[in-house]
């Protein structure tokens, strides 16, 4: 009876990686299991794994809608220019102001020949799975400090001080497998904040 059931187990697996392509075995498709708890910010070419939290990723593209005389059964989609939404990154309150130190250096007095660009950096997220091996890799290109919010303090709570930061950035990149490709800081215009993570 157990060596039917066993067989039939068998089966049920290989037709279902036959409909769907996949020859792999149930060992290796747990490496492609991932959880939200598992990832790495890397900032100038430093991974940084003390963030406790990384929520906002995401973009939208921009269409209106026109209406073309005599189709009366559909719609023309006209795209624009994608849209980022801000990543807000959250950590353990500590001794160490990187935080602090990116976004008070936007206030500072800039010189002439020198802007926001001297600020931006490219930031890797790296996602793993149970393995420990890089799924995805999401690179934010030209990113900066747009907010910076201290923790809530309270007399009798016991939670632990969270701060934030906000990023906006220019551009997304996104790769599989892999590892982080060391997050740079953009030093003029005239890069174009993008490279490879690999």
């Amino acid at each position: 009876m157990f060596n039917e059931i066993l067989t039939a187990n068998n089966l049920v697996s290989s037709v279902a990686g036959d409909l769907f392509g996949d020859s792999r075995s149930s060992t290796s498709n747990a490496a492609d299991y991932v959880t939200s708890n598992r990832f790495y910010v890397e900032i100038e070419s430093k991974i940084t794994a003390c963030f406790t939290e990384c929520g906002g990723l995401g973009v939208q593209i921009k269409k209106e809608t026109v209406a073309e005389g005599g189709l009366n059964d559909q719609q023309r989609i006209l795209l624009g220019a994608p849209e980022f939404s801000d990543v807000t990154l959250k950590r353990g309150l500590s001794g160490n102001q990187v935080f602090w130190d990116w976004l008070s250096a936007l206030f500072q007095p800039r010189t002439s020949g020198t802007g926001l660009n001297q600020y931006r950096r490219n930031i890797n997220i790296l996602v793993f799975n149970q393995a420990g091996q890089t799924q995805q890799c999401w690179t934010l290109i030209g990113a900066v400090p747009v907010g910076w919010q201290a923790p809530s303090l309270q007399a009798d709570g016991n939670a632990v001080a969270i701060e934030e930061l906000t990023l906006a950035y220019e551009g997304l990149n996104v790769s599989f497998g892999g590892s982080g490709g060391g997050a740079t800081m953009l030093k003029d215009r005239s890069d174009t904040g993008y490279f490879a993570s690999k």
